[in-house]
């Protein structure tokens, strides 16, 4: 019994791997579309959340139920199931996070397809800090939960507070360049939710590096890391 859940442990990690590849790619390819003004880009990242990413957040989730059911874990096996369970829903939001990214492009295409397109129409400059900083946290993350490192997962926490800051500044840049020119409002105010999103991504990696924590050490630190 004991080593036929150990090779189901395995498999699931290796699910979550897998989903965590597919978000990943959809997340950078979002952003993609919106800097490159791809429409078609984004409906292809729409409809992979759609079609692979929620279904093997399904298929994981049913794994985990039935091997709860059926072998009755303890220990550290229960607490990987449980997490395992935690890791695929937050999984599962950054994907739906990247999908609506990728609608913000097919909205602002909607609008305006040739304002849209044109070279006036610039992603600013201080996203690109905000993306990157919100990537490394996903590939550590991803890398945290493979290698059960919980020093790589604390350092992942604690980025959090930058991203909240950029996204901040962001923020107050847009609202800004809105009452100077109010004819802005349509496109700046989409960008401040793809910032937003971003934003919530980076809360999603760390809600999976604090269950990374608890799987490795058993120990909850949901609001006592010190950032």
């Amino acid at each position: 019994m004991a080593k036929n859940i150990q090779t189901e442990i395995e498999k699931l990690k290796n699910q979550i791997v897998y989903l965590g590849t597919a978000v990943q790619e959809n997340m950078q390819k979002s952003v993609k579309a919106l800097w490159g003004k791809d429409p078609d880009m984004a409906r292809e990242v729409i409809e992979r959340d759609k079609d692979e990413i929620d279904t093997f957040e399904i298929n994981v989730e049913e794994d985990c139920l039935r091997l709860l059911a059926l072998h009755q874990p303890v220990a550290g096996d229960l607490r990987f199931i449980v997490t395992v369970l935690k890791i695929n829903n937050d999984l599962e939001r950054i994907g739906d996070l990247a999908a609506k990214i990728a609608d913000k492009v097919l909205l602002l295409h909607a609008i305006d397809p040739v304002k849209f397109a044109s070279d006036a129409m610039q992603i600013p400059e201080m996203f690109n800090a905000m993306f990157e900083k919100t990537v490394w946290m996903f590939h550590n993350t991803m890398d945290a939960f493979v290698n059960e490192d919980t020093d790589l997962a604390y350092r992942v926490c604690l980025e959090d507070d930058e991203v909240d800051r950029e996204k901040g500044a962001i923020r107050t840049q847009m609202e800004e360049i809105i009452m100077r020119d109010p004819s802005q409002h349509v496109y700046l105010a989409k960008l401040i939710s793809v910032a937003r999103s971003l934003e919530r991504i980076a809360d999603h990696c760390t809600n999976i590096c604090e269950d990374i924590i608890y799987m490795a050490q058993g120990k909850i630190v949901r609001h006592h890391i010190t950032r």
